[in-house]
């Protein structure tokens, strides 16, 4: 019976993850007009499901690392009490944090679950410094890193755009212009097509070249490229999640691996088609002000930060990322909505303490009846 709560509370969890963060590596692209919420959100889950799916061949350290190996001894971890009071402490917080619109970091909820319940089941046990290099360092330095790139990065993205005089209406065009040559056998001259290319808008470029020519737009290669960096988010967070969520379920047993990341990866989707809304607002309206070329720069940042993360095994927040990107260009574009961040801050600061304090509680109440 403890195991089948165990097999619930991890897919309450999965749930609640894809709730808080399914819908935020498309932030930008609802936030920035660039597309609607329904099909924004529908891109997010298709994403988030295929890297859930890729994080069973490239994530065994995070599995490692958060089945709590090394953070208590290895026979609490393989209590089944200790893992139920976690997920489910981690899963309320989560949820909660969803209800009011918070995005918050479930690697959060889950480093303060595994620390509340260790120290009541272990004391001054709890491996505390793998505590620090394993699971603070990289969740402390994940949105110091996201907002100095998210702003180094799109300077330099203006600036070499202003450089080359692009705007939303260039085109690159390539076709064939009239060029005068002087003829050989007099001294007259006469136009022969030779193949150019050249910056423009579309406009310009009809009457430049004779026939047909091939443009490229920038504002719908931009808005492509956004499309791209989304899903890669969004393909990132589930890459970077899925591996934490499927450490908690080694002790059920019940399913061979691969048919766990499934389960997990099926729970995470469908938590973030039916309660994403309020967390989208957050993060789509509330924090900067982007466009189209910001909200791909934001995107870009999130995912190579993420994806670097979780080939070296460290749990970043994909949240703190996402959202240190986004506030990042916020502050060079004049948009940043203090305020906001103000609240998310403290969010983030609850979340550690009032996840420890619930599997504390959980932990003491559940090894109690289980004795």
């Amino acid at each position: 019976m403890l195991l089948i709560l165990l097999f619930l509370a991890v897919l309450l969890l999965t749930y609640s993850n894809g709730a808080n963060d399914n819908f935020k590596g498309v932030a930008t692209l609802w936030g920035s007009g660039t597309l609607a919420y329904r099909p924004a959100l529908v891109l997010a889950t298709a994403a988030t499901f295929t890297g859930s799916i890729c994080s069973y061949f490239f994530a065994e350290e995070l599995i490692k690392n958060f089945s709590g190996k090394g953070l208590v001894p290895d026979e609490i971890i393989q209590s089944a009490d200790f893992i139920l009071a976690v997920a489910l402490a981690a899963g309320v917080t989560v949820l909660l944090a969803t209800k009011l619109g918070f995005p918050i970091s479930t690697t959060h909820g889950l480093v303060g679950a595994l620390v509340g319940a260790g120290l009541v089941a272990v004391g001054t046990a709890v491996n505390f410094a793998k505590l620090g290099t394993t699971f603070f360092l990289p969740l402390i330095l994940g949105p110091v890193l996201a907002v100095v790139l998210g702003s180094l990065v799109y300077v330099v993205f203006r600036q070499g755009r202003k450089a080359a005089g692009i705007s939303e209406e260039s085109c690159v065009c390539v076709g064939n212009t009239w060029v005068p040559v002087a003829s050989v056998a007099s001294s007259s001259f006469t136009a022969l097509p030779t193949l150019q290319a050249g910056l423009s808008t579309q406009a310009e470029c009809q009457n430049l070249y004779q026939g047909k020519f091939i443009g490229l737009n920038f504002q719908p290669l931009i808005n492509n490229l956004h499309y791209v960096s989304a899903a890669a988010v969004s393909f990132a967070r589930g890459l970077n999640d899925t591996p934490k969520l499927v450490g908690l379920l080694l002790v059920c047993r019940f399913f061979q691996m691969p048919v766990n990341v499934l389960i997990l990866a099926l729970a995470m989707a469908i938590g973030g088609l039916l309660n994403a809304r309020r967390v989208a607002d957050t993060m789509s309206k509330k924090i900067s002000r982007l466009n189209h070329g910001q909200g791909f720069t934001a995107n870009l940042v999130t995912s190579l930060l993420v994806i670097a993360a979780s080939k070296f095994g460290l749990p970043v927040s994909t949240t703190h990322v996402s959202v240190g990107s986004i506030y990042g260009i916020g502050l060079v574009n004049k948009t940043a909505n203090s305020k906001e961040i103000a609240k998310i801050g403290l969010s983030w600061l609850l979340t550690l303490p009032v996840a420890a304090l619930l599997s504390a509680g959980l932990y003491f109440a559940i090894h109690s009846l289980n004795r």
